[in-house]
């Protein structure tokens, strides 16, 4: 599984962007920790503190942040495969 990484994948219900990521995630059968940053204030302080700014999709890979739903999709990609 994901080599070991540690994933979280932070979004909004209503992003076009993460429905994408979440449907190929779906598609894949891939299950990762999900925070709504639209439901969880937390999640989205978060998300803040951590990557500078609240965009979505934000994958969290050991900590670090990964932006842009085609970038995560291929890090997902590799590490399911």
């Amino acid at each position: 599984m994901a080599n070991e990484e540690s994933l979280v994948l932070y979004f909004r219900p209503f992003c076009p962007y993460c429905n994408k990521v979440l449907a190929f995630m779906k598609e894949r059968n891939i299950e990762i920790p999900t925070r709504n940053i639209a439901a969880d204030a937390d999640a989205a302080a978060e998300l803040e503190r951590v990557g500078g700014k609240t965009q979505v999709p934000c994958l969290f890979i050991d900590g670090k942040p990964l932006y842009e739903s085609d970038d995560i999709i291929a890090h997902l990609e590799k590490a399911f495969a």
